[in-house]
């Protein structure tokens, strides 16, 4: 099966250093000249299969949501190659993009600021469909966003009313929405539930599972809730300080993670009647993506680093059960 998105080798990183004076620095009796580069992304490879919901989680910081922005061509990458069906997308103008825009549709964390205040919830929904559907009369779009609406279960009546007037599910629901109307075939989910509350987040993961059996969609899913990702994934790919660690099927990568921070990450995940300790505490500073450790990323707080960890950056290797793990500890067969 062809994959539907190919990342390969992408690197993003941003220039925060400011203007030359804020560059400037004073070394050893000499003005020196000093960039700051945040390198939010780093060599990350991965690829999305049509119907999936491939995963990708970590802590925050790990550069989840700059790869989300960066597949949506929101952010252009500084090193590597986005396919979309086999066809590169990343180096593409705004107007190239334009087909694309169709078939690939993002769902923001934030529904308070993702929608546009000075519109109603039908101007929100009706712009995407007049632009990228010119053919399609008044009514014809009236139907269409109609539909959709009680499709997320947003009562068509409710239309003329502004965000500001709805509840935060609401408005996650309008969200969704707005990338459906368009019948796109990916969708870039990222944190969609984070800013809601508990109560609500089971129903905006429904509506995404049956939109996706619905519509055949693939989604392309960021988060940080470990139990969410277990319950919605096909798929799932662990993330530290932009590089990919793990990745792997959901149900294979839960049961018996590999890699270090994999496993750290999973063993926080609170449990009925576990027992108590089951933590896994890691030691160490955390690094900043500012200035990356040489080696392995996670070299500074992994209980099994050696000597190769500390000057060697991992190659990924897939093992039997098909799981891609980045690590030398599990290559030389001492974990």
């Amino acid at each position: 099966m062809t994959a539907i998105l190919d990342i390969k080798n992408i690197d993003k990183h941003f220039d925060i250093s400011g203007t030359i004076l804020d560059q400037l620095r004073l070394d050893g009796g000499r003005i020196t000249r000093k960039r700051t580069v945040v390198k939010a992304v780093n060599g990350v490879t991965l690829s999305v299969m049509p119907g999936e919901t491939l995963s990708v989680v970590g802590e925050s910081g790990c550069g989840k949501s700059t790869l989300a922005r960066t597949v949506m061509g929101l952010y252009r990458p500084n090193r590597g190659e986005i396919l979309y069906k086999g066809e590169r997308i990343d180096n593409l103008s705004s107007s190239q993009m334009l087909p694309y825009r169709t078939k690939m549709q993002m769902v923001f964390q934030d529904p308070y600021a993702s929608l546009n205040p000075r519109m109603t919830v039908r101007q929100i929904l009706e712009e995407p469909v007049r632009l990228h559907n010119p053919s399609l009369n008044r009514d014809e779009v009236h139907d269409k966003v109609a539909e959709v609406m009680r499709r997320v279960g947003v009562d068509p009546v409710w239309s003329t009313n502004y965000p500001h007037e709805f509840s935060g599910g609401q408005r996650q629901r309008i969200s969704i929405a707005r990338a459906l109307v368009v019948d796109p075939e990916f969708i870039v989910a990222d944190e969609p539930i984070a800013a809601l509350d508990v109560s609500i987040q089971a129903q905006i993961l429904n509506l995404l599972m049956d939109a996706q059996e619905e519509r055949g969609l693939t989604y392309l899913f960021i988060s940080h809730d470990l139990s969410v990702v277990e319950h919605i994934s096909s798929r799932v790919c662990v993330m530290y300080l932009g590089c990919v660690c793990e990745l792997g099927p959901a149900a294979e990568l839960f049961a018996n993670p590999r890699h270090p921070y994999t496993q750290a990450l999973l063993s926080a995940i609170p449990r009925l009647g576990g027992k108590a300790g089951g933590h896994t505490r890691l030691s160490g500073d955390v690094p900043t993506p500012i200035n990356l450790p040489s080696g392995c990323v996670f070299h500074g707080r992994c209980p099994h680093a050696g000597k190769r960890c500390m000057t060697e950056a991992p190659a990924p290797r897939t093992m039997q059960s098909g799981v891609v793990v980045a690590c030398h500890a599990v290559a030389e067969g001492r974990i």
